[in-house]
């Protein structure tokens, strides 16, 4: 899916909750976790800062940028970074 289709979420009318964020985040490679963190950025824009969906997806964005940094790929001790 690009990143312009529609999310089920986005179009559903649904309320956003941690778990709907959960489903989207869980199984994310890091070859894709940057779509995956363009995707719960626009589910959680709209709600507010106090919103335990928000506050989740904040955590997961932040999870996501991490991941994207990991080829997958083991390291050995002194390898460089």
């Amino acid at each position: 899916m690009s990143e312009t289709e529609h999310l089920g979420v986005l179009d559903s009318g649904e309320r956003v909750t941690p778990e709907s964020i959960r489903e989207l985040t869980g199984a994310v490679t890091p070859h894709f976790s940057l779509q995956i963190r363009n995707r719960v950025r626009r589910l959680i824009g709209p709600l507010p800062a106090d919103d335990p969906a928000r506050i989740f997806g904040e955590r997961e964005i932040a999870r996501l940028e991490a991941l994207s940094q990991n080829s997958g790929q083991p390291r050995t001790p002194g390898d460089p970074t």
